[in-house]
């Protein structure tokens, strides 16, 4: 059986507070400050920044490599090979 206080409200329909509604405290904007200020300075802002440049996934592209594997007709070696050598090539450069 559902409780309720003095007002009338049921405690379970009580709201929660929301994280997203809630301002940022004076110490915790200026860390978000800083941080966006040095994002091109630190490791972890260029990660950032070459993720946002990375290609949107093509998902029709990958469901016709899922349905060529299945059937045996995707030629993973020569591709994987290829896909290495750009690896590779992007680690050294």
């Amino acid at each position: 059986m559902p409780k309720f206080d003095s007002k009338g409200s049921c405690e379970s329909e009580k709201r929660r507070p929301n994280p997203a509604e809630k301002s940022l405290a004076p110490d915790e904007d200026l860390i978000m400050e800083q941080i966006l200020e040095n994002i091109n300075t630190t490791p972890i802002g260029q990660v950032l920044k070459k993720i946002a440049l990375l290609p949107e996934v093509r998902r029709e592209r990958i469901l016709d490599v899922r349905r060529q594997l299945t059937e045996g007709k995707y030629d993973l070696n020569g591709r994987l090979d290829v896909a290495l050598d750009k690896v590779l090539e992007y680690l050294t450069t």
